[in-house]
């Protein structure tokens, strides 16, 4: 790994989901994700009957899972559920001389992720053997050729860092006094767009020598349908822009500096199926077996509300302007978004459900 690619899986290290178990926490306030996991456990379930190769693992005595990003819970079990059962469905079907493997399950995510929380959520009569691996999933996570099933949902449109030029003043593509790259200049835009590339060509190479040959990695992205521009985007352009208009008040009232706000920036990029099918191709070593958007009313599942963001960005915002702002600017987002909320019917989104396959040559 370059040191650039090093630096550039560090940079977000610090800033996970909300942790413990409060009102304002995560695990508290991501009902919106579970809907994503409820939608697709049928596409999981038929991706894993048909592309899954059992044979090819044998004579392997457990079945190892690493969900990637997979925060605080308790969502990550039942993604985790809906997997072994499909699994298990897969092996008891070759009849019954066909013996059930072990399995070992890996949930993932950011050195400062609360482990404690997401380990006390564990289900109790669960048939798996759990493990936290901490880290970026930008970056290598596990030994070579070790994982059968890689999956991750609603994680992969976040960052490995905010793109460098739209920071610097003598860039073109410096995005002050804007948080993202939604209704912006083209500058700011391809910055996003180079970066996610870049993040995406790390994820991939880094699963790449992870992944057992005939082994799937699973994925549900935030995303946009092809041939729509990000200005339309739902999230992108709505959310994330009445956020950054409430900071722009902020300062604007003297409560944090203009300063603060133009260097800050949300570091996510919501890609089209056509953008990551290009970056898979790219990579060569998997087969994408399935990259479909989901139906229009599972994909726009709503606007976050003001809890879920702010259980999603808080350490973000915390880092740059401080926690002291966290009750007036959330009060003023949802105060905004319920003012804004007919233009969410204007608006797409996508969640995109892609099923890739390891190579074996």
């Amino acid at each position: 790994m370059t040191a650039a690619m090093e630096d550039s899986i560090n940079v977000l290290e610090a800033y996970p989901m909300k942790g413990g178990d409060g009102p304002d926490s995560y695990a508290k306030n991501s009902i919106e994700q579970k809907v994503v996991v409820d939608a697709t456990k049928e596409l999981l379930s038929k991706a894993i009957k048909e592309k899954l190769e059992l044979d090819m693992f044998l004579p392997f005595n457990t079945f190892h899972i690493a969900d990637l990003g997979c925060s605080v819970g308790p969502n990550t079990f039942f993604s985790v559920e809906n997997i072994l059962e499909a699994v298990k469905f897969e092996y008891q079907s070759k009849g019954p001389s066909s013996e059930i493997p072990k399995f070992q399950v890996f949930f993932s995510d950011k050195t400062l992720n609360d482990f404690n929380i997401l380990f006390n959520y564990l289900p109790q009569n669960r048939n798996y053997y759990a493990a936290g691996v901490p880290g970026s999933f930008y970056g290598r996570l596990f030994p070579k050729a070790s994982i059968n099933f890689f999956h991750s949902s609603l994680a992969l449109h976040w960052l490995s860092r905010v793109p460098k030029d739209v920071m610097d003043k003598n860039s073109r593509a410096w995005n002050k006094g804007r948080i993202h790259y939604s209704n912006n200049q083209d500058e700011v835009l391809k910055a996003y767009q180079s970066q996610y590339a870049e993040d995406m060509e790390c994820f991939l190479h880094a699963r790449a020598l992870e992944t057992v040959h005939g082994g799937l990695i699973v994925l549900n992205l935030l995303g946009l349908p092809n041939d729509i521009p990000q200005s339309h985007h739902l999230i992108g352009n709505l959310a994330i822009d009445i956020l950054g208009s409430c900071l722009v008040e902020m300062a604007r009232k003297g409560v944090i500096s203009q300063e603060k706000v133009d260097s800050f920036n949300m570091p996510c990029y919501f890609a089209s199926p056509q953008e990551l099918e290009v970056i898979v191709e790219r990579n060569g070593c998997f087969s994408t077996e399935i990259l479909e958007a989901l139906p229009q009313h599972v994909s726009k599942h709503g606007t976050p509300s003001a809890p879920t963001f702010r259980a999603i960005t808080e350490g973000l915002i915390t880092q740059q302007f401080g926690e002291e702002i966290l009750d007036d600017l959330f009060s003023l987002y949802q105060q905004k978004l319920e003012e804004q909320i007919s233009i969410a019917e204007s608006k797409k989104s996508a969640v995109i459900f892609v099923v890739l396959k390891r190579k074996t040559n």
